[in-house]
């Protein structure tokens, strides 16, 4: 059942209770990587300052590694934004509003990658929701710039290289990242409609409900994009772009750079939401399991060979979980190595791990914005998104 708020999620609204802490377990293979560390002792205050405001639904915001200090802010309708010396400009970096289908709510056109050598290889990628006579898809596209320095990009330069139906108009995930490895992670919801009634979290023939690794600056036969040979089911019977599945809707999820892991928030359906650390091949459980808790049947269900969080907390706390970074800005000192991330109802928080596998949420502050997004500069230091249509930067109080 679908509520009505503008908003991107299917979920409960209700308010605070207490932690709850999950050691991560089951089964794949993981990238292990050393635990991220807690910051110096002593109490941590942050507070929020303006950046820009007069975005219309912004849901994305990123900068490549161009040196230029420009973001880009993905506007839900269909239209990237840049961001330079304290302001938007006026022209849009991309406009594919007329091809993009933006329902008010989960739809529209909701994250971008840029390639990792942006400056040498101007590429970037773009996952969106086009409509179909049938219906609509997710479409993830490649677009070119003429140089790293342009400001405006022709939307003919687009070349599709991942097209999925969707069955459903919600859980269409939405975030794409480079992994250090050079290849570009992007997630894909479970196709919605609650419950996921189609059972696609746990089936390997669709993309749907999965996390996917692929190439793009190689090719395989058929393809615009090449399958990296040790993605975990080339030659095992699943989808080869598959990287990791049993996911609901993988709105928002980064790299750790300095330590590889890759942290994931998958947003909840009635009652839990999660952070899960990637895992190759590993299955998250969805829709066996709501976070730690069983969801399909709700009481005794198998998690022989899951892979559990390493955090979930209910909807006494918030909604739809909103995916972060870890800190490895200089700003705030008391933040340095902790995930910081959300929820949409405006909480911001941080995870600590210690000892290793044991995570630790703080509180930080209360935003009373509708968070839609986090961004990280090339500095380290943390920004956060309001779907109401302004970027904030979090500061030491």
């Amino acid at each position: 059942m679908r509520i009505p708020l503008p908003v991107f999620f299917l979920t409960s609204f209700l308010f605070f209770s207490g932690l709850i802490v999950a050691s991560g377990c089951g089964g794949g293979s993981s990238m292990t990587q050393p635990p991220v560390n807690p910051g110096p002792p002593g109490p941590t205050s942050v507070a929020l300052t303006a950046v820009v405001s007069g975005l219309t639904s912004p849901v994305d915001l990123e900068m490549p590694d161009d040196n230029s200090g420009r973001f880009f802010v993905v506007e839900q309708p269909g239209r990237i934004k840049i961001i330079a010396n304290g302001a938007v400009m006026a022209t849009p970096f991309l406009d594919i509003s007329s091809q993009v289908n933006f329902d008010g709510a989960e739809q529209g056109s909701l994250g971008v990658a840029f390639h990792p050598n942006y400056a040498a290889t101007p590429k970037f990628y773009v996952n969106f929701d086009r409509k179909t006579p049938g219906g609509q898809e997710t479409v993830i596209a490649q677009f070119s710039a003429s140089s790293a320095n342009s400001n405006q990009i022709d939307p003919a330069t687009e070349v599709d290289l991942i097209i999925q139906p969707q069955p459903f108009t919600n859980h269409k995930a939405g975030q794409m990242v480079f992994g250090l490895d050079g290849l570009l992670y992007f997630g894909l919801g479970d196709g919605g409609n609650g419950g996921d009634p189609l059972g696609n979290g746990q089936n390997l023939g669709t993309l749907l409900g999965k996390m996917m690794r692929i190439d793009v600056d190689h090719t395989s036969p058929g393809k615009q994009y090449a399958i990296p040979s040790d993605n975990p089911f080339v030659g095992r019977g699943g989808l080869p772009e598959i990287f990791a599945f049993g996911f609901r809707n993988p709105w928002r999820f980064s790299v750790d750079r300095p330590g590889q892991r890759i942290f994931v928030a998958d947003v909840g359906q009635n009652n839990f939401e999660e952070i899960d650390i990637l895992q190759k091949g590993a299955n998250f459980g969805w829709n066996i399991m709501e976070g730690t808790h069983c969801f399909s049947p709700p009481s005794g269900c198998n998690m022989t060979g899951l892979t559990l969080p390493i955090f979930d907390y209910s909807h006494a706390d918030g909604t739809a979980v909103i995916g972060g970074y870890v800190y490895h800005g200089t700003a705030i000192p008391s933040l340095q190595g902790t995930y910081v991330f959300g929820d949409l109802t405006g909480p911001v928080w941080n995870l600590v791990e210690g000892p290793p596998g044991t995570w630790t949420r703080n509180t930080l502050m209360s935003t009373g914005r509708q968070i839609s997004s986090f961004g990280q500069d090339a500095s380290g230091e943390l920004y956060l998104v309001d779907l109401s249509g302004s970027v904030l930067k979090l500061v030491a109080q």
